[in-house]
């Protein structure tokens, strides 16, 4: 298979986790920008990601949708990179456990709460909701990070990656409420140097569309 990476992103979206995630990597990679609206409805992109969103990751003839699934895969195709304990192990257990409730749990109690909706005070309809509510998601979370620096053994891995992204995010915006144990740890995160080259690429960009269209 070709090695070549194309990631497709907009700077303003969950396309910054993909960046970050391959700015750890290190691997040479392209990125495609995409616009929001026709642009990522357009029949080429939608060969690519029929949802017509980003971020996509190509590599060679293998896409890659969702960004937990592009840091896993990331992770996987580039073992060398260090993003994701051994196969098998206790470590890898917990890898899968914090990567995927990020993407689950996290990602459904944040956006309901930015959308105003309410779970039902019934037993009946609680049971339905797999998150539960979002304090007992953000609890199960600080409680995790109370074992060590990070979610997933020794040593940082792309599941932190993905989560200390979007404490942040939350946190910066407003959607997930600051806690000391979420602040200490996404500070350590984001300071990385790979996400601080991220950063200033997807801010970089910004601010080139803010001046093309000023």
């Amino acid at each position: 298979m070709s090695e070549d990476l194309v990631l497709y992103t907009t700077p303003m979206s969950r396309g910054r986790i993909a960046r970050w995630m391959l700015e750890e990597v290190g691997a040479p990679y392209r990125a495609e920008l995409m616009n929001f609206g026709p642009g990522m409805k357009d029949p080429a992109f939608r060969a690519i990601n029929p949802m017509g969103k980003v971020p996509a990751l190509r590599h060679g003839d293998a896409v890659v949708t969702e960004t937990a699934a592009i840091c896993a895969y990331l992770a996987d195709a580039f073992p060398e990179a260090g993003l994701a304990p051994p196969p098998g192990s206790r470590d890898r257990a917990a890898y899968y456990r914090w990567l995927f409730f990020a993407a689950g749990p996290v990602e459904a109690a944040v956006t309901n709460k930015v959308l105003g909706v309410t779970v039902p005070d019934d037993p009946r309809m609680r049971g339905m909701v797999g998150y539960g509510s979002l304090p007992e998601v953000l609890d199960a979370l600080e409680q995790a990070l109370r074992g060590g620096d990070y979610l997933a053994g020794q040593s940082f891995s792309a599941a932190d990656l993905y989560v200390g992204a979007h404490l942040a995010w939350g946190m910066a915006f407003g959607t997930i409420e600051r806690r000391p144990a979420f602040e200490i740890y996404t500070a350590r995160l984001t300071e990385r140097p790979a996400a601080i080259r991220a950063r200033e690429i997807d801010d970089g960009l910004l601010a080139e569309q803010g001046q093309a269209s000023g």
